[in-house]
């Protein structure tokens, strides 16, 4: 038996993220759907997608777009139903694509039922299910815990006369995680999906669920400022007690048990941006992965890249989750130039990451290039937006995905190829270039270029188990990299950068910057550029 046929499945798969309400639209409600993907399925296996990581898509009153789960067994109307998602499970399946869906055990919905039970006073049932404590001695929160989107992580309950808990928003209260009822009620919610035949898991907030025994009030960084912006408030204070607790492995452990049984994966939103933190998050008998977000965050910089990539590989290896860009960050085109300077150095990151131990994502029109959709003030929607004056919120990364151009056919205004009615979020529409009707098939293409990269490194051996080899000299430009048999170069400058390769090398992949010099000895890379080779 050889390593492919025992490895995990996900272990050489390359993701695809997709924000579901903003994806496809099958019915012409302005909103993405399981029906809408399931149109896309072709698409997708064409570009050479193995698995699907796609947002909350439970019943939900949507204060924060499907983070705000009211029923974790169910669909939300918006999106469908059961049956339409199980038609999505056996048609991604039939297509040899993996589903994962994404979890939010952290909190639930103020209207979940557990939450309204609780909400009726100390001595009902559900009340352990939620974190509630008595004012402090002044009347005030019982510490100083800051919400992630500004503002106190408490609310005062009147009818009862206690605070309840939220990360988030108040419509988003904690769930106790040292309640064993809670451990007990998601058992049973994982093997439901899982037999339902999902393939992994997302866990939104995975380094939040635990906090401290005794609520102590985080040490101070910076005077709170309750009139800052959100992140100003959440940095002001070192993050010791409300999250990154030791004990939330054991919630991992637990589970990982469930899923090994199903043989599926399971990787967390590990919102951390040192690398010793996220290896002390996956020891490895938990969360087979977690998010890297650095890449979300870091200006495009040889030695930031240099720095985030090869010191967390190193320490995590197979447990990372490479990604560029998600429905949370602007995206990366955006941040890196925002024009096709942007896109090509997206393009490079990408092919960099394409090798690395782990597993490697794309966010939904990251491979037509796309850079945040313009969205008017007055129509935002995103709670961030509302409390972050510097970030502005992420309303620009989820704005409908462009299949076609614009059109009025038949008296209806088909947008974007997305709807025939205005879409849920109101942007302005994208250029004919954006969409995927006009790239695929093009050769010169952002489509094209993701394509014939994800392709390539299907067609490659196998380098599951093997070790990374940095080349480079761990300074100037070139990032250099070889595993097994398999090199990739990429450059970081603005200016052409020469690259010498052994003559037992063969050029598999390369973006439109890369080409030889004319003695056939160098590689010329000029600009943001990368190549992948072979060696014999």
């Amino acid at each position: 038996m050889t390593l492919s046929d025992t490895k995990p499945w996900w272990q050489g798969s390359f993701g695809y993220q997709i924000y579901i309400r903003s994806f496809a639209d099958s019915n012409n409600d302005g909103y993405g759907d399981f029906q809408g993907i399931r149109s896309k399925i072709p698409y997708l296996k064409d570009l050479g997608i193995d698995f699907l990581w796609i947002t909350p898509f439970y019943p939900s009153p949507m204060a924060d777009w499907g983070y705000d789960v009211a029923e974790y067994c169910d669909i939300d109307p918006t999106f469908g139903n059961l049956d339409d998602f199980d038609a999505l499970v056996e048609q991604a399946h039939e297509s040899g694509i993996k589903i994962v869906a994404d979890l939010v055990p952290n909190h639930t919905s103020d209207q979940h039922k557990w939450f309204k039970e609780a909400r009726k006073g100390p001595e009902n049932e559900f009340r352990d299910y939620y974190i509630w404590k008595d004012p402090a001695p002044d009347g005030g929160p019982p510490n100083n815990w800051v919400a992630y989107f500004g503002g106190p992580a408490w609310t005062f309950d009147e009818t009862s006369g206690q605070y309840y808990m939220h990360l988030f928003l108040p419509e988003q209260p904690d769930l106790n995680w040292r309640n064993p009822k809670i451990l007990e009620e998601f058992d049973q919610i994982l093997r439901f999906w899982l037999e339902r035949g999902v393939d992994g898991f997302r866990i939104d907030v995975a380094g939040g669920l635990m906090k401290d025994e005794q609520f102590r009030s985080n040490p101070e960084i910076t005077p709170w400022d309750p009139e800052g912006d959100r992140w100003e408030q959440f940095e002001s204070f070192e993050h010791r007690y409300d999250i990154f607790q030791e004990d939330n492995h054991e919630i991992f452990r637990r589970w990982r048990s469930i899923f090994d049984e199903h043989g599926a994966y399971l990787h967390g939103e590990t919102y951390i941006l040192e690398p010793s933190g996220l290896a002390e998050l996956l020891p490895g008998d938990g969360l087979h992965g977690g998010f890297w977000f650095e890449p979300m965050h870091i200006e495009w910089d040889p030695d930031e890249i240099r720095r985030s990539v090869v010191e967390v590989s190193d320490l995590v290896g197979e447990s990372i989750l490479w990604a560029a860009g998600s429905h949370d960050m602007p995206r990366s085109p955006t941040r890196f130039g925002n024009d096709d300077t942007g896109r090509f150095r997206t393009l490079a990151l990408n092919t960099l990451f394409s090798f690395l131990p782990g597993v490697p994502v794309i966010y939904q029109g990251e491979e037509l290039g796309l850079i945040d959709g313009d969205v008017p003030e007055e129509h935002k929607l995103d709670p961030v937006a509302l409390n972050d004056k510097q970030f502005g919120g992420r309303d620009g990364c989820r704005t409908p995905m462009p299949w076609s151009s614009s059109s009025n056919e038949g008296g209806h205004l088909i947008i974007n190829g997305f709807s025939e009615v205005q879409p849920w979020l109101i942007s302005k529409q994208r250029d004919a270039s954006e969409t995927a009707e006009a790239q695929i098939g093009k050769p010169d293409s952002w489509h094209s270029y993701y394509k014939e990269l994800l392709h390539t490194r299907r067609s490659l051996p196998d380098l599951t188990g093997l070790e990374v080899t940095w080349l480079d000299s761990g300074q100037g430009p070139i990032l250099w990299y070889e595993r097994g048999p398999v090199g990739v170069v990429i450059n970081t400058s603005s200016e052409s950068e020469l690259v010498k390769l052994s003559l037992d090398s063969e050029i598999v992949y390369k973006t439109p910057q890369v080409e030889m010099t004319e003695t056939g000895e160098e590689i010329v890379i000029s600009g943001a550029g990368a190549f992948i080779y072979l060696r014999d």
